[in-house]
């Protein structure tokens, strides 16, 4: 029996109803496995988008490559749209000896407006990189091309972005990549790794697998808020619209507790648009169905500001900005895994969570 599938064995026998409804949990598992070891450093996709591709046309699926964006399609693809933002956080050689946060480089600044939730956790997160592994890629063909250490990470307030000190990468380029190394970890029900958003790539994987016949897109770049144009740049390509997208990522809580409140995430609207109500309500009823609880992150945020000194945003996600600049001719809503340690590579959600999610989206198929 493979590791992955003893540790699927110990969960149903904690828990029995975990796996119901998913054929193979095991299965799923080695894809994502398989994914998290690829770099995607955002702005730096292209060798993670060849993999995606690979694997995709393997299961019979139509894959078209363009810029910023890949599409899978089955034989039914207009039934129901998928997308998820394939890139991770790293970092950027920007000079010699010289990295930073790959997603706030000045040159994706003009996409940031300060209210999004990476930027709003950046003093958050400016500690707990010490002591990262990391290693660099060649930005096309994602070769390998050493490891390093990372020794400690501030924010610059010229910069406005975290810089890092790191060991063993003084050889660097600028313009080179470096992922953190990262790996899957089981605890107790639970996956560590750096998550968002190669959890929700991998679950699209195994939805074709199990027969899924509709459209999925892979965005680059989300987390410099560019995601949004690419998949735009597709629609209007096909001269399409669609009350009908449904975007997959994580949500972050702040912890254990209030992310194990519910399986899957919800949102009504974020800070730059109200989503489509028909699919976030038919996502709803699906979920009091299959027994899936829910909440509404929309709604969570609202309340714990009624008791802040200083508000938290709505976030500005991928879903909010292209139904914004379109006036709702391209919408849809989100559907969202609850982890904690958001944005580092030790974020973790339930498996319980994971699957849900799979199981809602296969009622689908």
């Amino acid at each position: 029996m493979s590791p992955l599938n003893l540790v699927v064995d110990q969960l149903v026998t904690q828990n029995g109803h975990l796996t119901e409804g998913l054929a193979d949990l095991g299965e799923f598992l080695e894809i994502l496995q398989l994914l998290i070891r690829e770099p995607a450093v955002v702005g730096c996709e292209d060798s993670f988008f060849r993999v995606l591709r690979r694997e995709l046309e393997e299961v019979g699926a139509e894959v078209t490559y363009y810029h910023g964006v890949l599409v899978a399609q089955g034989s039914r693809p207009n039934e129901l749209m998928l997308s998820a933002h394939v890139d991770r956080h790293g970092l950027l050689c920007t000079g010699p000896n010289e990295f930073q946060y790959a997603a706030f480089i000045a040159g994706n600044q003009s996409e940031l407006t300060g209210d999004s939730v990476s930027e709003q956790m950046l003093n958050t997160i400016e500690n707990r990189f010490q002591g990262q592994r990391v290693q660099a890629h060649l930005p096309y063909t994602g070769t390998y091309i050493g490891q390093g250490l990372i020794t400690r990470s501030y924010i610059c307030p010229e910069r406005k972005n975290l810089i890092f000190e790191v060991e063993g990468l003084e050889h660097l380029q600028p313009g080179t990549p470096i992922a953190f190394l990262d790996r899957l970890q089981f605890n107790d029900g639970y996956i560590s790794a750096q998550l968002d958003n190669v959890v929700s790539a991998a679950i699209i994987i195994f939805l074709f697998r199990c027969g899924f016949a509709g459209t999925a897109l892979f965005t680059a770049q989300e987390e410099s808020g560019k995601s949004w144009r690419h998949a735009l740049s597709w629609f209007q390509r096909q001269r399409l619209t669609t009350q009908r997208l449904v975007a997959l990522d994580t949500s972050p809580y702040h912890n254990r507790a209030a992310a194990d409140e519910q399986l899957v995430t919800l949102r009504r609207k974020d800070a730059s648009a109200n989503f489509a109500e028909g699919i976030t309500q038919e996502l709803a009823e699906r979920c009091t169905q299959l027994g899936i609880s829910y909440s509404y992150k929309d709604d969570y945020i609202e309340a714990q500001n009624r008791v802040r000194t200083k508000p938290y945003s709505l976030g500005r996600t991928e879903m909010g900005r292209l139904t914004a600049a379109t006036d709702g001719a391209v919408t849809g809503t989100t559907l969202q895994i609850p982890t904690t340690e958001y944005h580092t590579a030790t974020e973790t959600a339930s498996l319980a969570a994971v699957t849900a999610m799979i199981r809602l989206l296969q009622s689908y198929i």
